[in-house]
């Protein structure tokens, strides 16, 4: 459920998102070495990084943190800026804590 506040996002959105976001980086023939030098994970083990905690959070602080890349982002999948904050911050260590899902 997507809520009206651009500050506020539910897990499962922020999840879907940190999902579209990993296939627009693994997509990209430049984005996706860069991702895996940066993140330290082989290609062949990204599904099974991706149900680590933490490890979708870290594929929207590494849109977030290339402001070009980002933009690329909220262009394909018409986000804006502050809907991938908000779903960072949705995500456990997201904003450095943890917060289990029930």
């Amino acid at each position: 459920m997507r809520t009206s506040d651009p500050d506020r996002m539910d897990p499962e959105s922020a999840e879907q998102m940190a999902v579209a976001a990993l296939g627009f980086v693994a997509a990209d023939p430049v984005l996706l070495p860069r991702f895996l030098a940066i993140s330290g994970i082989d290609a062949g083990r990204i599904r099974q990084a991706a149900r680590e905690p933490g490890f979708l959070a870290g594929v929207l602080q590494f849109l977030m943190a290339h402001e070009p890349t980002l933009a690329a982002f909220c262009e394909a999948s018409g986000n804006p800026p502050a809907r991938v904050a908000a779903a960072l911050r949705a995500l456990p260590f997201g904003d450095d804590r943890f917060e289990a899902s029930t």
